[in-house]
């Protein structure tokens, strides 16, 4: 089981009490409150300790808020296929929905928790779930140019193995 798999898992695990704890720090950094700290570092240090390939704090500390916040079902479809099975059928809201998923695409990491909330209700919405470690590994990497090009070409359905 590699280490995001780990913190997955980790975070799948939650008590109602600690899921509840977590979704009050949206938009919040890390050390914004005592409780939330103490927290997160109960679940991610450990596992960060016992290996260096675990996601990275900013990472993790986005990804443990996201999932408190919708605790949506593991899915083996990774999150830009997923939207793209919601995008409204008329033009008009198409065009909205395209550009706000667009828009997206271009948000620096500090910046992207609205927009991946607002993809996790309307996933949830639809009883769809994410493919919660890619999301975190896709993250991780959310600086690389690659990463943001990939996700534009599974969302368009560029590749067509890919969802």
């Amino acid at each position: 089981m590699t280490p995001t798999e780990q913190y997955i898992r980790i975070l799948t695990d939650l008590k109602p009490g600690e899921l509840g704890l977590l979704r009050t720090h949206p938009g919040q950094d890390l050390d914004r409150t005592v409780d939330g700290f103490d927290l997160f570092t109960g679940l991610w240090w450990p596992l960060r300790q016992k290996n260096e390939r675990a996601p990275r704090r900013e990472v993790a500390w986005l990804i443990a808020k996201l999932y408190a916040y919708c605790p949506i079902p593991q899915s083996d479809d990774p999150i830009a296929c997923q939207l793209r099975r919601c995008q409204p059928t008329q033009s008009l809201e198409q065009r909205r929905f395209m550009q706000r998923v667009d828009g997206m695409l271009i948000l620096p990491l500090d910046q992207i928790e609205p927009a991946l909330r607002w993809a996790l209700n309307l996933l949830d919405s639809k009883n769809l779930g994410v493919d919660w470690v890619k999301l975190t590994d896709d993250l991780s990497a959310w600086e690389r140019e690659p990463t943001r090009l990939r996700w534009a070409e599974q969302y368009l359905r560029l590749r067509r193995r890919q969802c």
